[in-house]
């Protein structure tokens, strides 16, 4: 058989074409065949295994980009080794081939990074984390390394050799890379700081957001404003700007209530006697405000602002929605010229915002069905039909 193959050789060698296509031609097949038996059968098999496991991770790691990537680099191992066939051309197989191998295993490595952290993100105990963020920045760290390490393989030199020439150009990478290198810094100090989370509520005036951060990633952040709109703020942009973040009332169950009625001044008096007694005659008052104004009327000795603000405080205290432990007050502020402001300044226990909407929208209707009864009226600018009634 050895002397079939060797005469066989030495036929063909009389026809150097046709010896060197083969040669060639030979080393492509072979490094073809390899691609399949790695891709179709190794790797498929290994993805197979991981798929019987209970873990997902070894899933996410063997995805389908990563036996891709993986596939190439025996056929290209195989093609480097064989590249002496070509003499004229070996150099360059060789160091092209090298390159190749090295970018196939820098973006086998990029392809887990980010199936990992798509895997975390949604996991529950990092969930209002910014893993995509902290994948972003090893990613560019790798992509860095693998580009300098290509560059070490084509110019012979070691890649941190090639760093330090860099700094030559320093300026120019630093206008290039100016917004990445301020978005890893932003980056690094919303993670440390924990300035906001996935899922947190934030106001960004300054870029017209308003609503829930739903991803966080190395340039960009996402916010989905109330009107289901999205707004994308620059991670950099952030360290300049002032926002807001509700998380602290999130967490502490509360939810701050400000908001105020102005009152007519020219309705404030001392009680009379016949509001004593519509007072006293009334079934919707308590009994500490029956005695409070008993005998009063006439005396001017109790007005009837004084009057209801102890009814209101006697209500908003029998509100469980309302926190008893924090600042509870229904107050008059510096008066205005659109009348006296009676500021409620509460903290509600339901955070959602129709439940807290609800709360505050009962206490209001309450406070205006009330003031009759008290002899005040709400102050409001004159309209159009109010001049219309002063003319009739």
């Amino acid at each position: 058989m050895s002397e079939l193959f060797e005469t066989v050789r030495r036929w063909i060698a009389r026809y150097p074409v046709v010896y060197d296509n083969l040669k060639y031609v030979g080393v492509l097949l072979l490094a073809y065949i390899s691609y399949l038996i790695v891709h179709k059968v190794i790797l498929k098999t290994l993805q197979k295994l991981t798929s019987r496991t209970k873990t997902l991770v070894d899933d996410i790691i063997l995805n389908d980009k990563v036996i891709r990537n993986l596939s190439y680099i025996v056929p290209l191992y195989i093609l480097h080794s064989f590249a002496h066939l070509g003499e004229s051309f070996q150099n360059f197989i060789q160091l092209f081939t090298s390159s190749l191998i090295v970018l196939c295993i820098i973006l086998s490595l990029g392809n887990i990074i980010s199936s990992l952290t798509d895997y975390y993100s949604k996991d529950e105990k990092f969930a209002r984390q910014p893993v995509k963020g902290y994948g972003q920045i090893v990613k560019i760290i790798l992509y860095i390394y693998g580009v300098l390490f290509i560059a070490g393989i084509f110019t012979g030199e070691k890649p941190w050799v090639i760093l330090t020439g860099l700094g030559a150009i320093s300026a120019i990478i630093l206008l290039i890379f100016k917004d990445t290198i301020l978005a890893v810094v932003a980056s690094i100090q919303i993670s440390s700081y924990e300035l906001f989370k996935l899922g947190d509520w934030v106001e960004m005036p300054a870029f017209g957001a308003d609503g829930i951060v739903v991803d966080i990633a190395l340039h960009i952040i996402k916010v989905q404003n109330w009107d289901k709109t999205y707004t994308l703020v620059p991670t950099y942009k952030l360290m300049d700007s002032s926002f807001k973040n509700w998380r602290g009332m999130e967490e502490a169950g509360l939810r701050r209530i400000k908001r105020s009625v102005n009152i007519d001044m020219n309705s404030i008096s001392f009680l009379s006697e016949d509001m004593e007694k519509r007072l006293a005659a009334s079934e919707f008052l308590p009994k500490e405000i029956k005695d409070l104004v008993k005998g009063q009327g006439g005396k001017n000795s109790v007005t009837n602002l004084r009057v209801f603000l102890e009814y209101m405080k006697i209500y908003l205290s029998k509100i469980d929605d309302l926190s008893k432990d924090q600042t509870l007050t229904f107050r008059p502020v510096q008066s205005t010229p659109e009348g006296l402001p009676l500021e409620l300044y509460a903290f509600s226990r339901k955070t959602n915002f129709m439940d807290y909407e609800k709360i505050q929208i009962d206490i209001f209707d309450h406070v205006f069905a009330v003031l009759p009864l008290f002899g005040l009226s709400v102050f409001q600018k004159a309209g159009g039909v109010d001049f219309k009634h002063a003319i009739n």
